[in-house]
């Protein structure tokens, strides 16, 4: 029984990272203040939850791209 909890952690782990890279590249293009924020927090969870290495590079991707969308939407609307 323990192995199909397991499993099922970090299978819940893989889709939130993987949405938090979704929600990353996002930010990227359209309001990165919200995709941005949600791609830190899903990638937070997917971390803790089990998928460490690449959960934690999934928050720092959602970081990156929320600053990056700022600095473009500066430079085109400025």
């Amino acid at each position: 029984m323990s192995y199909t909890t397991s499993r099922q952690n970090v299978t819940a782990a893989r889709i939130c990272t993987i949405i938090a890279f979704v929600f990353a590249g996002l930010a990227v293009l359209f309001w990165p203040f919200m995709f941005g924020l949600v791609a830190i927090i899903l990638g937070l969870v997917g971390g803790f939850l089990g998928d460490r290495p690449l959960g934690f590079y999934a928050a720092a991707a959602g970081a990156a791209g929320a600053v990056l969308g700022i600095v473009l939407a500066a430079a085109i609307l400025g």
